[in-house]
C-alpha cells in the first residue's frame, strides 16, 4: 500500500468520528514506517478534526506505526493502548495526548461494534 493510499484511508476513518465534545487543542503526528512510510498529522481543535498530508514541528506527541497497523487502530479493530503494550505503536512525547487519541479511535470501535440482538418475547 502506498503512503497516498494510507493517508486518504486514515483521513477518511479520522474524520468520521465525533470530536464535538472534546475542548481544548491536540496535535498529534503520525509516522508511518514500513510500507508507504511518511508523515501526516491529525489536529483537534475545539471539537474539530484535521488530518493533514505534513509534518507537525509544534505537536504535543508522535505515533510510530506500520500503516497496516494505524489502519487497523483508526477502524477499531486494534486498540491502540493494545498495540502500544505490543510493542506495534511506539510513542514519543506527551502519552497523555496520545491517550486522547486513542479515545476518539475508540469512539469508532464503540459506533462499528456488532449490535447484539435481542431474544423476541412471543409466546
Amino acid at each position: 500500500m502506498t503512503y497516498e493510499e494510507i493517508f486518504e484511508k486514515s483521513k477518511k476513518l479520522i474524520l468520521k468520528n465525533d470530536a464535538s465534545g472534546i475542548d481544548g487543542h491536540l496535535a498529534v503526528q503520525v509516522d508511518i514506517t514500513g510500507e508507504g512510510e511518511g508523515a501526516f498529522y491529525i489536529e483537534l481543535n475545539d471539537g474539530k478534526l484535521a488530518v493533514e498530508p505534513y509534518e507537525y514541528y509544534d505537536r504535543d506527541c508522535k505515533l510510530i506505526i506500520s500503516g497496516e497497523d494505524f489502519l487497523s487502530v483508526c477502524d477499531g479493530s486494534l486498540d491502540a493502548v493494545k498495540a502500544f503494550t505490543n510493542g506495534k505503536l511506539k510513542v514519543e512525547g506527551d502519552i497523555d495526548k496520545a491517550l486522547q487519541v486513542s479515545e476518539i479511535f475508540n469512539k469508532v470501535k464503540a459506533e462499528n461494534a456488532p449490535r447484539r440482538k435481542t431474544a423476541s418475547k412471543d409466546k
